[in-house]
């Protein structure tokens, strides 16, 4: 029986894995090399020590209300999309209001995560840490890793001839880039245009003399801020459109994206992307579009080569005296850590059953929380995994047998192997992944029952947002608060934008109610094809709900 937990990393992944711990009544113990909680989300202006933390200037790209822990919503006048420090101060309100920090150890750091000798009945791990110079080492029933999939740079020079033997200037991965000011009055080629490649484009291209941005596959850009002004995830992340998604022909599906995108601005124009693109990325970025229009950022292919001061690129133009080239080239995951023997049972989260437990190991007492990539939010995803983790530590899940479980790794195995930062763009539905790990655990949430019993409820739940709050409603860990919570969150959306009132006449409210009773045998329908066809797909849409 599982009773002692380690958990390595106190971000978001290691703060829900210890509250869902005591949740189950086991005997979490959190180490955590640095001084304080939130992992990547805490910001600091040193890079030393291999910590990895945001940019000074970043925003949340899913909004507060499908990014909030599952049974704690955010205070109602935090605005939709975060700034670190906000975002941060909720984790903090958080580990208070469950009493989380005490079984967090600050400043240790996990060495080793080794098998005992006798692992193949115990099922138990010897970790050894390290607190002020000082090596201590302690047996758990089980591990949990939360160290996420942010952890070491990708810089690929060997695909950039001379850019470390002729090009004079500097380079850079962006997790040395704080903020802008270093870059003043320089001319900056910025390789990579995933989202903080976008990102720092826009916001070096208020200082610097010039911008260039590298991107070697097609890119689609979409705004947080969708219809009517709602937060873009609100309104497009709903099982209403997961079950379009799921009944209508892909090229459908496809061609309805692609004209949603250039509803914006015509992609084409812009060189980003094109709708005969066949390998595509999307990225989230308000500004970008005017920073190409109005020339501060120059849009180029992708790199061929550096000389001493210029970049040559694969369409044969050359831009001459680069000062700085900033490589936001992605992220690998590793695990120092973990022996040999464990380290190599996986090679990427591909080789995890359900993105999350090892299938060789002897005894299902090891979890890897938060290594998946999703269309939606992550953090909701890291809980929802140690939900069902701490339920199978504690005996309340069990695991199918190791065969049935390498089955279902190789049957989602991609066929080809992808480097880490096209890696990004192999994400997985959000809902999918979310509703799948929810019937493990025995929580997720029956549309047709709730419109037997709680049609309004029903109605919320399958045509409006896909909040976290749905996987509270039923089964271990129901919060009473859920349903209110989810009856609530437009207003939660709409309260810190009320610091002006105006007079404005219109309601749909009345229109709203007509629209969901006209879709009532929709939901019933979609609610019964989706609970006998359960569908878990990896989406090249890379964040886009139809």
């Amino acid at each position: 029986m599982v009773r002692r937990v380690a958990i390595i990393g106190a971000g978001v992944g290691g703060l829900a894995s210890v509250k869902c711990c005591l949740d189950e009544g086991l005997e979490p113990t959190c180490f955590e090399k640095s001084e304080d909680i939130g992992g990547l989300w805490r910001y600091t202006d040193s890079t030393d020590g291999g910590r990895v933390s945001v940019y000074r200037s970043v925003i949340t790209n899913t909004s507060k209300e499908m990014s909030c822990f599952s049974d704690f919503p955010c205070p109602e006048d935090f605005p939709s999309f975060l700034p670190h420090s906000l975002l941060l101060e909720y984790f903090r309100m958080y580990a208070q209001h469950f009493d989380l920090l005490r079984h967090i150890r600050f400043k240790t750091t996990a060495l080793s995560v080794r098998k005992r000798p006798d692992f193949a009945t115990s099922g138990q791990w010897e970790v050894v840490t390290e607190t002020d110079g000082i090596r201590d080492s302690h047996v758990f029933d089980a591990v949990m890793v939360c160290t996420g999939h942010y952890q070491e740079p990708y810089l690929p020079l060997a695909s950039f001839p001379g850019i470390n033997t002729r090009f004079k200037g500097q380079y850079l991965h962006s997790r040395e880039y704080k903020d802008m000011e270093a870059f003043r009055g320089k001319r900056v080629l910025v390789v990579g245009i995933g989202n903080t490649g976008g990102d720092l484009s826009v916001e070096l291209s208020h200082v610097a003399a010039k911008v260039f941005l590298s991107a070697r596959s097609s890119t689609w850009v979409f705004s947080r801020v969708s219809d009517h002004g709602f937060p873009f995830d609100m309104v497009n992340t709903t099982r209403f459109n997961h079950f379009l998604d799921w009944f209508l022909p892909s090229a459908i599906t496809k061609r309805i994206r692609f004209q949603k995108f250039n509803s914006w601005f015509n992609h084409a124009n812009y060189g980003l992307a094109s709708t005969k693109s066949s390998n595509f990325k999307v990225i989230i970025n308000e500004e970008l579009p005017f920073c190409l229009l109005s020339g501060t950022v120059v849009l180029k292919p992708n790199v061929k080569e550096f000389t001493e001061s210029s970049a040559v690129f694969e369409d044969g133009t050359t831009e001459e005296n680069i000062d700085v080239v900033l490589f936001a080239t992605g992220y690998i995951f590793s695990f120092p850590f973990l022996e040999e023997s464990v380290r190599s049972l996986f090679d990427d989260n591909r080789s995890l059953y359900k993105r999350i437990f090892p299938p060789q190991l002897e005894k299902p007492t090891m979890a890897i929380i938060g290594l998946v990539q999703l269309t939606g939010s992550v953090m909701v995803g890291a809980e929802m995994q140690a939900r069902w983790v701490t339920g199978i530590f504690a005996g309340w899940n069990k695991l199918p047998p190791a065969s049935k479980m390498m089955a279902d790794v190789f049957k989602k195995q991609p066929l080809v192997k992808r480097n880490p930062s096209e890696r990004e763009n192999l994400k997985i539905s959000f809902i999918s992944y979310t509703d799948e790990i929810a019937s493990c655990a025995g929580v997720k949430p029956s549309v047709p029952r709730l419109l037997l019993t709680d049609p309004r409820l029903a109605l919320a739940i399958f045509f409006g947002p896909c909040s976290p709050y749905q996987y509270r409603l039923v089964g271990r860990g129901k919060w009473s608060g859920a349903r209110d919570a989810i009856l609530t969150q437009w207003q939660r959306t709409l309260k810190p934008l009320r610091t002006r009132v105006v007079d404005d006449d219109s309601d749909g409210s009345s229109g709203w109610r007509w629209i969901c009773l006209v879709a009532l045998p929709v939901a019933l329908t979609a609610g019964f094809l989706l609970s006998k066809h359960p569908r878990l797909g990896w989406s090249p849409w890379a964040g886009l709900q139809l």
